[in-house]
């Protein structure tokens, strides 16, 4: 299946809840619908959402916004696995939460399949092969067209892949991942698992979880409003030490200013450019944010900027990772 390079991020809709809240809330059906018609009409027909983004209501939210829309026009991912109730089996990818997950889904979706359905984790407790025989049979009944996962790690992931090859079901062709340029530890051992087994990589939080959006600056550190100021977001998201989050910031502010673009612009056209990489998941508060987002797409970094950038954001590799670089001739970088 064929995806655009953008994929938009429907967390902002229906936000009711400190952690969405803090990425924007969009509860306004009229206000949703007009950014899935920007999108539609920049070529970015595809949605990204989960059951657990304010409880359901972003599923709700998007399903109302698209159905002016022919649905065979528009692709939606969607996710489960993390708690969706109280009860003891609302969690984890056993059959019986995964069958009620996506049936859940697609009511408040308002369609009878998905595009892309992820698990939005690992569930180990769960065997994988009661969750991938559930998956598989979610394709055969129709409605689910295609699967993925997110947040594996390495042998999360190739263990699947195993279990699938062995009894001829249907396999994980995506990975919905955290990567950017504050945020490399992709590139270790999932962008070369993915290389080798043929899985695609969605991205999630490419701006480094609101770090690049061109509004933090050593001189004036983090925002009041920034989203990173909300200490629920702080404890969930991905650690970045500030002298470094400067030093590549700087980097990406002198090649923004070469090209005549924006910081976050740069960042997401550095992400796009990556081995794997199928599409790149983008949220926006806003009209003016949306559009903005959507014009990282249809140029090119040159060589030369991409190693100044590659350079700034480079970080000491954890083992065997440091042990294996030694060894280039055997081992060698993906990127």
């Amino acid at each position: 299946m064929k995806v655009p390079e953008l994929c938009f991020g429907c967390g902002t809709f229906g936000g009711k809840h400190e952690f969405f809240d803090a990425w924007g809330a969009t509860g306004d059906i009229a206000e949703a619908r007009k950014m899935v018609d920007i999108c539609m009409e920049a070529g970015l027909n595809f949605f990204d959402t989960a059951d657990i983004y304010s409880d359901g209501r972003s599923e709700s939210v998007l399903g109302s916004a698209i159905k002016h829309l022919k649905r065979e026009d528009v692709l939606i991912s969607t996710k489960a696995t993390f708690r969706f109730g109280p009860g003891p089996n609302d969690v984890g990818s056993s059959r019986y939460h995964l069958i009620q997950a996506l049936d859940g889904s697609l009511k408040r979706l308002g369609t009878d399949y998905v595009d892309v359905y992820h698990l939005h984790g690992f569930d180990a407790t769960s065997p994988v092969e009661e969750t991938l025989y559930t998956l598989d049979k979610f394709v055969r009944d129709g409605k689910v067209r295609y699967i993925a996962c997110s947040n594996f790690s390495g042998w999360h992931l190739m263990k699947s892949l195993s279990v699938s090859e062995r009894y001829g079901w249907t396999r994980y062709v995506g990975h919905q991942v955290y990567y950017s340029l504050v945020g490399r530890d992709y590139e270790w051992e999932l962008m070369p698992l993915a290389l080798d087994q043929g899985v695609g990589a969605l991205v999630w939080s490419p701006l480094g979880w609101g770090r690049l959006t061109g509004k933090i600056r050593r001189e004036t550190g983090i925002p009041k409003d920034s989203r990173l100021t909300s200490q629920l977001v702080v404890d969930m998201g991905p650690q970045v030490p500030e002298e470094y989050l400067y030093k590549v910031v700087e980097a990406i502010d002198e090649v923004a200013k070469e090209m005549g673009k924006t910081v976050p612009q740069v960042a997401l056209n550095w992400v796009l450019g990556r081995p794997t990489i199928s599409t790149a998941i983008i949220g926006a508060r806003n009209e003016e944010q949306l559009r903005q987002n959507l014009a990282a797409i249809g140029w090119a970094l040159t060589p030369e900027q991409i190693v100044r950038l590659d350079a700034a954001s480079e970080l000491p590799l954890a083992y065997p990772y440091w042990h294996q670089r030694q060894f280039q001739d055997r081992n060698p970088k993906p990127v």
